[in-house]
């Protein structure tokens, strides 16, 4: 049979103790894994946009290419953007810039390499190779630096052989460039020949070229004489820059580098002048043919009475005929007729000259010169620089050398002016101003890992090491003998009483609820009385004694 002090022994139901226990588990549980999913967090880079709006072949041609530098990336399903670490952007795009990528977006003559199958007709073959032919252009003007993606559109015009007017082709052309960047004139001027180079009878005025924002860049009113114009401008700027070249060049090594400053004025004669001439030298006449012709008539004089019969022929003659003396010389009195004409033709010397005066003649020149003072070193000792003014004497032979690198011509206008004045000397430039810390990439990560940090360390020491300290307590009910109070006993030593309040383990279990006994108690007294005193309470009260050894064992 179960004494008192057993029957009055309770326990806390073990079905409670077990749900608190396994709810204290999950809580643990939940608390770890979402300290790990913050220190993963933390430690993930940052990821910003590498290229955006691609095509699918250079979509793949581009993770193909991060996959062998072994870089991660993520792809953005709605725009499909790729995504890298922030800290790699410039070396990444860098790097895939020497791979070629991305290439661009047009396919070019690839596409006539696809198989159309049996029933293509001659009209989808002639759209197929014009579409080739307009991303074989597009790729050709996306190679141009300022150029991120062009496209090109062509309206070729069906040819009759019926016609006598024919209507010429055209292009259109919109160009989409970079941030900041613009297409100078040369690079203008340089996609019309391209383009109207690449299709047969396209005349460059009919190719139009327009840019991201809708600005016409190409003007179809521009004409030879505008296009002469620019021409004759570069080239008087090209006879300047030579000419400033040339001063510089020959200067540099006397007077220092940077203490020069050369500019050159050009007057060029573009008018052009076309003159025929044709000399005749009469000196030198030559005969180059002659002709003369001589005629002789004879005429019988007239006999006898003037009448009919003086009138009548002569009677036939008889053969052989004596002709008298002096019949040859027209001494039988007969009349003679003679006529002489010469024709003389003479080559004279004859020149002819046709000459045309060549565009780009110098009328003028001026040059204008700037030098600094001299430096000059005040001692060897400090090495502390001077500035010395360059006298007369040198100037005068400053001024003949520019003048022979120039080619003066005193008949021609030209002038050179050589002026000694002390330079500015330009402020230090200070240090770069630095990026914002709080823009830097970095912060953003280190900002991450601490907060990372300070999470990990309040779910430790304010979460963990409670739950923890709560499971490792294991209470134990105990039932006093009068049954007064139910009181649980701690291992600290403690006992919580059910009942009432809350008193330590050794004052309930013994009963000493006196104050004159729990001072006796407590009160600094040698080991044998403190012993006596023990043994006279386990006398008076054995079986609360043995409680308590019980509850101290349990």
């Amino acid at each position: 049979m179960a004494t008192p002090a057993e029957q009055a022994t309770m326990q806390i139901p073990q079905g409670n103790m077990m749900l608190r226990q396994l709810g204290v588990m999950v809580a643990l549980a939940i608390s770890v894994a979402l300290g790990v999913a913050v220190v993963l967090w933390s430690q993930s880079p940052n990821y910003s946009m590498l290229y955006s709006n691609l095509g699918d072949r250079e979509l793949s041609a581009v993770v193909s290419g991060l996959q062998q530098s072994g870089v991660d990336y993520k792809l953005e399903a709605g725009s499909g953007a790729v995504l890298v670490p922030s800290s790699k952007v410039d070396e990444l795009r860098l790097k895939l810039a020497g791979l070629g990528l991305p290439r661009g977006g047009g396919q070019g003559f690839e596409l006539l390499e696809k198989e159309t199958g049996f029933g293509g007709s001659q009209a989808i073959e002639k759209a197929r190779i014009q579409r080739a032919l307009e991303g074989e252009i597009a790729r050709s003007i996306t190679t141009i630096q300022s150029v991120r993606s062009a496209r090109v559109l062509l309206a070729i015009p069906k040819q009759s052989v019926f016609l006598r007017h024919r209507k010429k082709p055209s292009a259109s052309v919109v160009v989409d460039m970079y941030q900041g960047r613009e297409l100078k004139k040369p690079e203008v001027d340089a996609i019309l020949h391209l383009v109207s180079s690449a299709v047969p009878q396209l005349d460059a005025t009919q190719v139009t070229i327009v840019d991201q924002k809708g600005a016409l860049l190409s003007s179809k009113s521009s004409n030879d004489t505008m296009s002469m114009t620019s021409n004759q401008f570069e080239f008087k700027q090209g006879v300047e820059e030579h000419l400033i070249g040339r001063v510089e060049s020959i200067l540099l090594p006397i007077v220092g580098s940077g203490a020069i400053r050369a500019s050159v004025s050009a007057d060029v004669d573009f008018t052009v002048t076309e003159q025929t001439q044709e000399q005749y030298n009469p000196d030198l006449p030559a005969l180059r043919s002659e002709q003369i012709t001589e005629e002789q008539n004879s005429l019988a004089g007239a006999g006898g009475v003037p009448g009919a019969l003086s009138n009548q022929p002569p009677a036939q003659g008889v053969a052989p005929e004596v002709a008298a003396e002096g019949a040859e010389n027209g001494a039988l009195g007969s009349a003679m007729n003679v006529n002489r004409k010469a024709i003389k033709n003479y080559e004279l010397d004859k020149k002819i000259s046709h000459t045309k005066l060549s565009t780009g003649r110098l009328k003028r020149i001026t040059v204008a010169v700037v030098i600094d003072n001299k430096q000059a070193l005040v001692t060897a000792d400090e090495a502390a620089a001077a500035s010395e003014p360059y006298t007369i004497e040198e100037l005068a032979k400053f001024t003949s050398i520019v003048k022979e690198a120039v080619g003066f011509n005193e008949l021609r206008g030209d002038r050179v002016t050589v002026t000694n004045l002390a330079f500015k000397q330009p402020e230090a430039l200070g240090a770069l101003p630095e990026i914002p810390l709080l823009e830097q990439a970095w912060v953003l990560d280190v900002a991450k890992q601490a907060v990372g940090a300070i999470f990990v360390l309040i779910l430790v020491f304010v979460v963990l090491k409670p739950t923890i300290q709560k499971l490792l307590e294991k209470p134990t009910v105990t039932g006093l003998p009068d049954g007064s109070q139910v009181a649980v006993m701690t291992p600290g030593g403690g006992m919580v009483s059910q009942g009432g309040v809350a008193q330590s383990g050794a004052e309930t279990a013994l009963g000493l609820e006196s104050d004159e006994e729990l001072m006796l108690l407590e009160a600094p007294k040698s080991y044998e009385q403190r012993l006596e005193m023990a043994q006279k309470i386990a006398g008076e009260d054995p079986k609360r004694v043995a409680q308590v050894m019980k509850t101290w064992i349990h």
